[in-house]
């Protein structure tokens, strides 16, 4: 069960997050004025972004501050509300394949893999459901709330929960196999990283500013590092959240924290090969040998995954709340909170299209597979788009 005084602790964290950093515009709480988005950026468009189907999938994430991104297994695309509604979809043509309403409220997913479709929920389960045609296979007790995605491999569920917590399951029954737990800062973010795993390690990071690596089968720790070290006089200013998911690319692994910094590590060891002072709690995607990653206030930069380099800044966004990008071909892809996909050129950050998704604004990182581009917005409405 979740303790409370956690529950409140998040509460309270992702009010100021919610009203501060994200820069909303309106008043905060004390009544001082929050800070105003960037107006949207004009620019010359080279592009252009072409929808190819969209399906309303529930009532969405509304404004809970929660990232259920969808996600592709095979042919099919399953995507979650925070109401408890879970679909799959053909990826080609949105066509539904099934739904079903878990009659609880989601708070972690979606994950896939293996047959399965896994979610997390408000209370502490973890619920896994057949690919094929939605039938609920399982569920299981973990310690706490879900917030991120469950991910499998090779016969093991991993589940980060919002208590630091990462805990193994067998993916046949939801028996637990292992667990291992972090010290947890007495504040954090509300989020959680989703684990990834590769090559039989879970990698993961945590709200203390450290990425640490497991064994699947066993959850005994190959090593730890420090992503980032809290620094300041208060608590608030003593946030290092790690709450973005992990990246992966060859031999290294990268990780960025809130108020800390973004690292390349090797990924056998963990040894940090490079850090460079950033804030970013989304998590980043990579190509032409940069990461690209949207910090606290929505600016967009290019990082050399060799140096740590600065390649470029996107600046325009400044305070408009983007999503984590998704690199399609040579672009950046990033959703912003009045539902507009932006699309950058990775070679020097312009700007060179913009398509309206939708007005309930786009807090999940886009979906790219192969030639298509997934966006979940927080009303609900699953679009698939491609560019021209």
């Amino acid at each position: 069960m979740l303790n409370p005084v956690a529950r409140n602790k998040k509460t309270f964290v992702s009010a100021v997050i919610g009203m501060a950093l994200l820069g909303l515009a309106g008043c905060s709480s004390d009544g001082e004025e929050a800070i105003e988005p960037n107006p949207l950026p004009d620019f010359n468009q080279e592009v252009k972004v072409h929808k190819v189907w969209d399906k309303g999938v529930g009532s969405g994430q509304k404004d809970s501050w929660l990232h259920l991104t969808p996600v592709v297994s095979g042919d099919r695309i399953f995507a979650a509300s925070a109401s408890g509604r879970v679909t799959a979809l053909s990826s080609a043509t949105g066509k539904e394949k099934w739904e079903v309403d878990l009659e609880t409220r989601i708070t972690g997913g979606v994950g896939a893999g293996e047959g399965l479709v896994l979610v997390g929920t408000r209370d502490g389960q973890v619920i896994a459901l057949s690919e094929r045609d939605g039938k609920q296979l399982w569920k299981a007790p973990v310690t706490s709330e879900v917030l991120a995605a469950p991910q499998v491999e090779r016969g093991v569920v991993i589940v980060q929960a919002i208590d630091a917590k990462l805990i193994g399951l067998d993916a046949k029954d939801g028996e637990k196999l292992w667990q291992q737990e972090v010290l947890q800062p007495v504040l954090t973010l509300r989020g959680t990283s989703t684990p990834r795993i590769s090559d039989g390690v879970v990698y993961a990071g945590f709200s203390n500013g450290e990425a640490r690596a497991y064994r699947l089968d066993t959850g005994i720790q190959l090593w730890d590092a420090k992503v980032s070290v809290p620094r300041g006089s208060s608590e608030l200013e003593r946030m290092v959240d790690v709450d973005a998911e992990p990246l992966i690319s060859s031999d290294r692994l990268y990780m960025v924290s809130y108020q800390g910094n973004v690292v390349g590590l090797d990924r056998d060891s963990g040894r940090v090969l490079w850090a460079r002072e950033s804030s970013s709690y989304e998590s980043m995607t990579e190509g032409f040998g940069n990461l690209y990653l949207s910090d606290a206030g929505s600016v967009v930069s290019a990082v050399d995954q060799r140096t740590g380099s600065i390649v470029w800044s996107q600046k325009d966004f400044a305070h408009r709340s983007l999503s984590g990008p998704a690199a399609f071909g040579s672009y950046v892809v990033a959703g912003d909170f009045e539902g507009y996909l932006h699309v950058i050129s990775q070679v020097d950050g312009r700007i060179v299209g913009r398509t309206k998704v939708d007005s309930s604004g786009i807090r999940s990182r886009p979906v790219v597979v192969d030639d298509m581009i997934y966006v979940y917005t927080n009303g609900g409405d699953l679009t698939a788009l491609t560019i021209k």
